[in-house]
C-alpha cells in the first residue's frame, strides 16, 4: 500500500513559510487524515499477447502502406526500385512499397511473433510419447499400399465401412493417411494412368466422409478434397484462371487482380462442396489457392518475355509447392527478368515473393496484404 502524504508536506512547509514562526509556537492543529491510492493492477500476460496479435497485423499493413521506397546506392538497384507509373500519376503521389521495405517489414513482424511465443522446457521422450507417435509411422509405411485403403469390396471401401459402422477414429487415421498421400505424391507419378485412377476414387472417399460430417473433426479434409478434384479434373480450370488473373495482373491496380483470383477460386470450391455450413472451413484452402493463382499468373506473364518452364497445374493449393516453384524459376531467370520485363512486372514479382515468404503469418493475412499492394491504385 502507498500512502499519499503530500497533505502533511503542504502543512509542514505553511508552517516554516509563516512570518512569526520564530516568536511564536504554531498552533495545535487537527491531524491531517491520509489518502491510500493503489496501484491499477497490469494485466495478464494472456491478455497482452491476445491484444497484441490483433493489433500487430493491423499495425504491420499501416507500414505497408506508408513505407516509402529506400533510396538505392547503385544505378541497378535504383531501377529495381522503381514502381510502375501510370500516366495519370501525378509526381506528388506516395510512392508504392519496394521489396526491401516489405521485406523489412517482415522481417520485424516475424522476430514479433517470436517473441508472443510461449517457451517451454525441453521435454525428454517417455514411452507414452513413443506410443503416441506410432499412428505416424503406420502412416509412413502404408503408402505403397494406397490401393488397398481405396479398394471396393462388396460395394464397400474401408473408409465407408468405417463410417458406417459408427468407427469415426478409424475414419480420422484413414483420411489423415489419404492426406499425406496427396501431399507426399511425386511429379513423376501424376502423367500415370493408374495415379488418375486412385485420384478419382480418392475425390469420392473424401466427398463422403464431408457428407459424414468428419470435416469439423477434422481440419485439413476440405483442403484434400479440393487438391485431389484440381488433381484429377481441375486442370483445365486452374489453367483459364491463370490466363485470367493474368490480364488483370497485365491492367494494373485497376481490374483488382487479388480480388478476382479469391473470387474465382471461392466460386469454384462452394459450387463443387455445396454445403453452406463448411464456408467457413474453406476459408484456409480459398487464401492458399488465392496465392497461388497469382503467382502462377504473374509467371505466366513472364514467360510472355523469357523461355522457361510453366508451374505445373497439379502444384496448385498444395500448401507452399507453388511458392517454391515460382521462387525456384525466379533466381533461375534472374537476369533475364531484369533485363527483358517491364517496370510494372518486376515490382509484382518482387511483392509477391517478400509477403508470401515464410510462415510468420497465415494465408489469409497474406492476401490481405496482397490486395493493399496489387489491388489499390494509390498507396
Amino acid at each position: 500500500m502507498m500512502i499519499n502524504n503530500a497533505a502533511h508536506v503542504l502543512a509542514l512547509g505553511q508552517t516554516l513559510d509563516s512570518s512569526d514562526s520564530s516568536i511564536s509556537s504554531p498552533a495545535p492543529r487537527s491531524r491531517v487524515s491520509s489518502d491510500p491510492c493503489l496501484p491499477e493492477r497490469l494485466p495478464t500476460m494472456s491478455i497482452l499477447q491476445r491484444e497484441a496479435q490483433d493489433l500487430a497485423p493491423k499495425a504491420y499493413l499501416r507500414s505497408l502502406r506508408r513505407s516509402p521506397s529506400p533510396t538505392s546506392s547503385s544505378s541497378s538497384s535504383q531501377e529495381d526500385s522503381v514502381e510502375p507509373t501510370t500516366p495519370s500519376e501525378s509526381p506528388g503521389r506516395e510512392r508504392r512499397l519496394s521489396i526491401t521495405s516489405v521485406v523489412s517489414a517482415a522481417s520485424v513482424r516475424s522476430a514479433f511473433n517470436n517473441l508472443l511465443k510461449p517457451t517451454s522446457p525441453k521435454m525428454t521422450s517417455s514411452p507414452t510419447d513413443t506410443m503416441n507417435r506410432l499412428p505416424e509411422f503406420d502412416l509412413s509405411i502404408r503408402d505403397p499400399a494406397i490401393k488397398l485403403l481405396l479398394r471396393n469390396s462388396g460395394n464397400t471401401t474401408p473408409l465407408i465401412h468405417a463410417i458406417r459402422l459408427g468407427h469415426k477414429d478409424v475414419a480420422i487415421v484413414l483420411l489423415g493417411a489419404f492426406s499425406r498421400w496427396i501431399n507426399y505424391l511425386e511429379d513423376e507419378e501424376m502423367g500415370k494412368p493408374s495415379t488418375t485412377t486412385l485420384l478419382k476414387a480418392l475425390r469420392v472417399n473424401l466427398k463422403l466422409a464431408i457428407d459424414e460430417g468428419l470435416a469439423k473433426h477434422q481440419s485439413d479434409l476440405i483442403s484434400s478434397f479440393m487438391q485431389t478434384l484440381i488433381m484429377s479434373e481441375g486442370d483445365k480450370w486452374v489453367w483459364a484462371q491463370v490466363n485470367t488473373i493474368s490480364l488483370a495482373l497485365n491492367a494494373g491496380a485497376e481490374s483488382q487482380p487479388v480480388a478476382l483470383a479469391g473470387s474465382v477460386v471461392r466460386s469454384f470450391a462452394t459450387r463443387r462442396l455445396g454445403k453452406a455450413e463448411l464456408i467457413a472451413s474453406l476459408e484456409d484452402y480459398i487464401a492458399n489457392a488465392t496465392v497461388d493463382l497469382l503467382m502462377m499468373s504473374a509467371w505466366s506473364i513472364v514467360l510472355t518475355y523469357i523461355s522457361g518452364e510453366q508451374i505445373p497445374s497439379y502444384y496448385f493449393a498444395r500448401d507452399l509447392r507453388v511458392y517454391g516453384a515460382f521462387q525456384d524459376r525466379l533466381d533461375t531467370h534472374k537476369n533475364e527478368i531484369k533485363r527483358l520485363t517491364n517496370k510494372r512486372l518486376k515490382w509484382q514479382l518482387r511483392i509477391l515473393s517478400a509477403i508470401i515468404e515464410g510462415r510468420s503469418i497465415t494465408f489469409r493475412a497474406k492476401v490481405e496484404l496482397l490486395a493493399s499492394q496489387l489491388d489499390s491504385a494509390t498507396m
